[in-house]
C-alpha cells in the first residue's frame, strides 16, 4: 500500500533532520568540547564563536532544513511521473551510477558557486546572504544557517539534478549526506587536511575548511562548496589562500602549537 504523502513528507524531513543534526552535532561534540584541549590547536581562528552565533545558527539550520525537506519532497515524490530518477541499478549499470556521483558534485559546485556570487551583489547580500555571515568564525551549526529566501535558491540544485540526467535513488541520497558531511566540514573552523595537501595535483582543486573559513572572516572570494575549480578560473581565489593554510596546517602538535605561539 502506498505511504500518504503527508506522511512520505514527514519521513523526508525527519530524515534530513536526523543527518544534519546527527553529524553537526557530532562534530560539535567532539571538536568544541570532549576533544577541544587536544585539538583547539587545529582552530583556524584561535577564539570559539559565542553562544548568540550557535543560538542562531541552529534556528536558522532548522528553517532551512524544512526548505530543503520540502523541496525533495516536491521534486522527487510529487514530480515522480516527470522526473529522471530510476530505481533499478541495471537500467544504466554500475558505471554510470558511480559517473552520476561526480556529474551531481561538479553540477552542484558549478550551481552553488554562481548563485553564491550572485547573492554577494549589493542588492543582495544584506537582504539575504548577510544572516549565513553573521557567522564570521563559523562552527558545523553554521552549514544550514541560511536565511528563507537563500535556502530555497540552495535547494534549487535538487530539481536541477532530477530533471536533467537519469540519477539513482540511491545515488540521490548518498549525495544529499555527502552534501552535508562535507558542508559541515567547510563550516568547521579546524584544518582536517594535512600540510601542504592545498598545494598538491589533487588538493589545489577541492575546497577546505581553511577556504571557506576566510570567505567567512573576510566576506569574499573562495566561493566555491566542493571545489575551488571555479574560483582558480575566475580569479576568485583568495591571495592570502595559501599563508592562511599554511598557518592553520603549520603546527603538527601540540608542542609545536604551544612554541610558536
Amino acid at each position: 500500500m502506498d505511504i500518504p504523502l503527508f506522511q512520505k513528507y514527514f519521513q523526508i524531513l525527519g530524515r534530513v533532520s536526523s543527518h544534519y543534526f546527527f553529524f553537526a552535532g557530532l562534530a560539535f561534540l567532539l571538536f568544541y568540547i570532549l576533544l577541544k584541549k587536544s585539538f583547539w590547536y587545529k582552530k583556524i581562528q584561535q577564539k570559539a564563536p559565542a553562544i548568540t552565533d550557535y543560538r542562531r545558527d541552529i534556528l536558522y539550520s532548522i528553517s532551512s532544513i524544512v526548505i530543503t525537506s520540502t523541496a525533495i519532497f516536491l521534486t522527487f515524490f510529487i514530480g515522480k511521473n516527470s522526473n529522471k530518477v530510476y530505481y533499478n541499478t541495471g537500467d544504466f549499470g554500475m558505471a554510470y551510477w558511480f559517473f552520476s556521483l561526480i556529474w551531481m558534485l561538479i553540477l552542484h559546485d558549478t550551481y552553488f558557486y554562481w548563485t553564491h556570487r550572485a547573492i554577494h551583489h549589493p542588492l543582495l547580500f544584506k537582504k539575504i546572504h548577510l544572516i549565513h555571515h553573521k557567522s564570521t568564525n563559523p562552527s558545523p551549526w553554521t552549514a544550514f544557517a541560511f536565511h528563507p529566501f537563500e535556502a530555497i535558491i540552495d535547494a534549487g540544485i535538487f530539481p536541477l539534478i532530477a530533471f536533467l540526467l537519469p540519477v539513482h535513488r540511491y545515488a540521490i541520497l548518498l549525495f544529499l549526506v555527502f552534501h552535508i558531511l562535507y558542508n559541515i566540514y567547510g563550516h568547521l573552523g579546524f584544518e582536517l587536511y594535512p600540510k601542504g595537501f592545498h598545494k598538491n595535483w589533487f588538493g589545489k582543486w577541492l575546497n577546505t575548511s581553511t577556504a571557506h573559513n576566510l570567505h567567512h572572516h573576510k566576506f569574499n572570494g573562495n566561493y566555491g562548496l566542493y571545489f575551488v575549480i571555479w574560483d582558480r578560473l575566475m580569479g576568485t581565489i583568495r591571495e592570502d589562500y595559501d599563508a592562511s593554510y599554511d598557518k592553520a596546517t603549520y603546527a603538527q602538535s601540540p608542542k609545536i602549537a604551544d612554541a610558536s605561539a
